[in-house]
């Protein structure tokens, strides 16, 4: 199956992701497309799913659909984008197939774009590593004999249990285990007659630089929003699956968890694993007793922009950063993230990138950056990013939108897909639409300021995105 129509937790959310606007060709008229929830008089393209669709309730969009006509448009949306309270939003509506400005509200002014700041690590990450990529590992032979070396290459979503399907609240992505890398190890070093004691040290020396990041503001860090980055971690940097609880030390944690599995395959072996877990690096030219593979990027993406997880975020940059012959430091990581969305086309004046998962309010960019980057993924060149498209929530149905769009904008239900983003001064929403005639739109709206009026800025947000999928606007 397409990346882009991923099986997720029920038939429901498997209908809907398989259905709801997910473009798949290199330009618009070769996009696919499935129906979509919209009620009974809207475009087919936007009706309720019945069952799961096959290659015969396929679609094409054409580029002859009509665009809205902008002076309509902008009058929709500003009526939309209008709540009470502090703050204010700029705004950026375009047509994906020609990139034909529809809606600009002051969409050049830089924001800080919170969590839609991941769209951007997305890309980058999409086109440098590309969707299939796996990060490593591995179990190598220490200094001397008794020594085993647990090297961290760049998997946040390691399990302390086997290898398998690591379970999500928006569906499961493959995972290395801890266990199944332990009994690897153990097989090869029973293969070989190993006895004795035996000391396990963890090498994270992959990435440089400080741990936390200093665009972040502490409070965020001591409230629990991100945890030490390291490029060896279990469940996204935290101390057990699903949990919210960061670990002091992420990569020390990971290696007490492969330590105590290796004792357990190695009991009544003849070999005994010593002592606890410290730091320590690998010889050059070790040689490997043992690995696993990570989940591929797209899956890690998918699981990012569906839970809008900061700590996965951050470690995708630094691997990017990697790939890209940068440290694998923050500021590695955002030079990166700037160099490779340039690459694909998207206006970088003014934008200035201090982090790779939006925690930091020093971030600034715009929404005509953020639907430039949409335009990309959804139509543009490189066909790695549409690996992306499948983790941009749906609408009151899956990711960070599950909650929204149920009462108060019912009608774009299923039909909105976009990136979430909340600070305390930050709302933003960038996504994708079709509209009620078929045409396929990317927007971005990202309100500052805010002060107490963080929901009325959402539902204003949810309700411009709302009246995009309604729109004829003509």
């Amino acid at each position: 199956m397409n990346r882009g129509f991923r099986a997720l937790t029920s038939v429901l959310l498997a209908a809907v992701y398989a259905a709801v606007a997910v473009p798949v060709g290199v330009n618009l008229a070769q996009a696919d497309w499935s129906p979509a929830a919209k009620p009974a008089a809207a475009h087919p393209a936007q009706q309720v799913p019945t069952r799961l669709s096959g290659p015969e309730g396929i679609g094409i969009l054409k580029d002859s659909a009509p665009m809205p006509e902008p002076k309509i448009l902008a009058g929709v949306l500003d009526n939309a984008l209008a709540f009470d309270g502090a703050g204010s939003f700029t705004g950026t509506v375009a047509d994906a197939a020609t990139g034909q400005m529809l809606y600009n509200r002051s969409g050049q002014e830089p924001r800080i774009p919170a969590s839609n700041m991941k769209l951007l690590t997305a890309a980058a990450a999409l086109s440098v590593l590309g969707p299939e990529e796996t990060f490593t590992t591995s179990v190598l032979r220490g200094s001397k004999p008794g020594i085993l070396v647990l090297r961290g290459g760049g998997d946040s979503l390691l399990t302390a249990g086997k290898s398998g399907t690591q379970a999500t609240p928006s569906g499961g992505f493959a995972h290395a285990g801890l266990a199944t890398l332990a009994a690897a190890a153990a097989k090869q070093l029973k293969a070989e007659d190993f006895r004795g004691p035996l000391t396990v040290v963890v090498d994270d020396t992959a990435y440089a630089g400080p741990v936390i990041s200093p665009g972040w503001d502490p409070a965020d860090v001591a409230s629990g929003q991100v945890g030490p980055v390291y490029p060896l971690a279990m469940y996204a940097g935290r101390t057990s699956a699903g949990g919210s609880v960061y670990a002091a030390d992420p990569a020390l944690a990971a290696g007490q968890a492969f330590r105590n599995a290796l004792a357990k395959e190695t009991a009544g072996s003849g070999i005994t694993v010593t002592g606890g877990v410290a730091r320590g690096t690998a010889p050059a030219k070790a040689s490997e007793v043992a690995r696993v593979q990570s989940a591929p990027v797209a899956d890690q993406i998918d699981y990012m922009l569906q839970e809008s997880d900061n700590y996965v975020a951050e470690v995708l940059a630094r691997n990017t950063a990697l790939a890209s012959g940068k440290p694998g430091s923050f500021g590695g990581g955002t030079e990166a993230v700037r160099e490779a969305v340039a690459r694909l086309g998207v206006p970088t004046g003014g934008m200035l990138i201090t982090d790779a998962s939006g925690l930091s309010m020093r971030n600034q960019v715009s929404t005509v950056q953020l639907a430039a980057v949409v335009a990309s993924i959804t139509n543009g060149a490189n066909t790695s990013l549409r690996a992306g498209l499948a983790g941009l929530p749906i609408a009151g149905l899956s990711g960070t939108l599950d909650g929204r769009y149920t009462v108060e904008n019912q009608a774009g239900a299923g039909l909105v897909r976009a990136k979430t983003g909340t600070l305390n001064e930050v709302t933003s929403l960038t996504g994708y639409v079709v509209t009620a005639e078929n045409r396929l739109l990317v927007f971005s709206f990202v309100a500052n300021g805010l002060d107490n009026s963080t929901a009325q800025a959402r539902a204003a947000a949810d309700r411009a995105a709302t009246a995009l999928a309604g729109c004829g606007c003509r």
